[in-house]
């Protein structure tokens, strides 16, 4: 066996701070991506959090998954000259975003199709 394919070290070196992966939709992120930068609010519903967008709006939904997603940074301790690999968090759950079909924003307005009252209506006076 050859010595220099000892591989990469992963160390254990969680933060305090708490992570969490939210799964952009391609509208999102073209968004997000244009220049000049739009404005996002987060707002909060009675079940769960929304998302504004100029043009959309989008409900915050967690997905727990069953594999672990862990969280990777360069290894950055002093005590050991080696280089490697610290897992600073492990995430077990993700955000998507879900689109809000009959919000005001996303609505196109209707067509004026000409028709008066309910059609059963019409239909009955008719027999």
């Amino acid at each position: 066996m050859s010595s220099q394919n000892q591989g990469i070290p992963l160390h254990h070196q969680p933060h305090d701070a708490g992570y969490r992966l939210i799964e952009l939709p391609m509208e999102v992120q073209s968004t997000l991506e244009s220049n000049p930068a739009p404005v996002l609010t987060l707002e909060e519903s009675d079940t769960t959090a929304i998302l504004r967008t100029p043009n959309n709006s989008y409900h915050l939904r967690q997905k727990n998954t069953s594999n672990a997603l862990l969280l990777l940074a360069p290894q950055t301790s002093f005590s050991t000259p080696e280089q490697g690999l610290s897992t600073i968090s492990t995430i077990h759950e993700t955000v998507e975003l879900e689109v809000i079909p009959d919000h005001p924003i996303n609505r196109v307005p209707l067509k004026d199709t000409g028709s008066k009252g309910k059609w059963h209506e019409r239909f009955g006076k008719g027999r």
